[in-house]
């Protein structure tokens, strides 16, 4: 009964998935599930005794020296829940950091993720203000406009949650002058390609690490990335790893600093988070020390191309055209002639999984109403990584075509 039940599922496994919104079908190497399988790690609770949990301790600490690498940033903390969760909380370090009681948020940015930051905002009496788009990109002047003394900073995301690369040395130029400081939330596969958010001026990076040897799930569990500068480092919730000395002299790992944390001091912590994601974690250690820097490039590059190739084919398909002209990386966003549901039944039909209806959360995109006076009739966004095919491209582009 069970398996028929199952049956009935979706999965990656037969269909050709091309939805994304925060969650992506990349290549998980066989050697990740290998290694968190272990009962060492699979087993293994928060290491508070050092002397019996070094292989833990340096798993993690190994952890945030490549999410450091990664992102160009002084410190990273031993891993936050989620992308969301991972942003929420730099929103509480701002806010912290700053004193200042209003924040914006960039309307670009998940809108799952701004739930989970207003739910945190709300708590603490932080003031969360949206800044609109300007197509499928922040608006730069409504940007400068709400950038004040009286707030703490800005939540950005790039690629934001339609695909597109926002202007952000133009932004951080702009949040800067104000004195705030500069939250970006990045996908770590697109640092293969483009730069690294420390070399742009951002303050606090902040990323969901599902793409990084995590498979796909209903929900979890993922990773959330969260790394910063060294002098906003009592500032950081969570765990972190220390490298050390011992009494003879030898190299050891610890958790360090952890009079910040709630089981110390819970009513002065820097956050009430306790348990991180320490296993997923692991999963992305040993995903980029299996790929390496140059096939880390090679995911990006792959999943860019074959990005653009979709999207160039869609736009060609007669009443289907991409919603901006912004740079992308491996998701893009298409206003379509048809009903998000009607396009989701056909290419289901097909054994494909895509066209994520994010019209529903910008109606700007279709110009206020879905389907009105001739517009648009759904705006839905593709995402295509290293392990989508030619031939599934094709036979999307296809499924597309038939569409009126």
């Amino acid at each position: 009964h069970l398996r028929e039940l199952a049956a009935q599922n979706a999965h990656t496994g037969e269909y050709a998935c091309f939805l994304g919104g925060g969650a992506y079908d990349h290549y998980v190497p066989a050697a990740v599930d290998a290694v968190i399988r272990r009962g060492e790690f699979l087993t293994a609770y928060t290491p508070y005794q050092p002397e019996i949990s070094q292989g833990v301790l340096q798993a993690i600490y190994e952890y945030q020296s490549l999410m450091c690498e990664l992102t160009g940033m002084d410190l990273s903390n031993a891993s936050m829940y989620d992308g969301a969760s991972a942003l929420a909380e730099a929103a509480g370090m701002v806010v912290n950091q700053t004193g200042r009681s209003k924040l914006l948020v960039a309307r670009s940015v998940s809108p799952l993720y701004r739930r989970v930051v207003q739910t945190y905002m709300h708590g603490i009496g932080v003031e969360l203000i949206e800044v609109p788009l300007d197509g499928v990109t922040l608006d730069l002047n409504r940007l400068e406009a709400l950038m004040t003394e009286e707030v703490g900073g800005l939540l950005l995301q790039t690629p934001n949650y339609l695909g597109y690369l926002e202007k952000v040395r133009e932004i951080e130029a702009l949040v800067h002058a104000k004195n705030g400081l500069f939250v970006v939330a990045v996908d770590p596969i697109s640092l293969g390609l483009l730069e690294a958010p420390g070399s742009y001026g951002a303050d606090i990076v902040v990323a969901e690490g599902q793409g990084l040897g995590v498979p796909l799930s209903y929900g979890g569990p993922y990773l959330g990335v969260l790394a910063t500068r060294d002098r906003f480092a009592r500032r950081m919730p969570g765990r972190i790893a220390g490298a050390t000395v011992d009494t003879r002299g030898q190299r050891g790992f610890v958790l360090t600093m952890q009079a910040r944390e709630q089981h110390i001091r819970r009513e002065k912590a820097t956050s009430n988070i306790c348990t991180n994601q320490a296993l997923i974690a692991l999963a992305a250690t040993v995903y980029l020390a299996l790929v390496g820097k140059e096939g880390l490039r090679e995911v990006a590059n792959l999943s860019l191309q074959k990005a653009h190739y979709a999207a160039q084919q869609i736009a060609r398909l007669p009443g289907w055209r991409l919603a901006g002209d912004a740079p992308f990386f491996k998701e893009f966003t298409v206003l379509a002639p048809a009903a998000a549901a009607e396009v989701s039944r056909r290419l289901v039909d097909r054994k494909i999984l895509g066209g994520l209806d994010v019209g529903a959360d910008y109606p700007e995109l279709l110009g206020g109403a879905a389907g009105s006076a001739g517009g648009p009739a759904a705006a839905l966004s593709f995402a295509v990584t290293e392990k989508r095919t030619r031939a599934e491209i094709d036979r999307l582009v296809a499924a597309l075509g038939e569409v009126k």
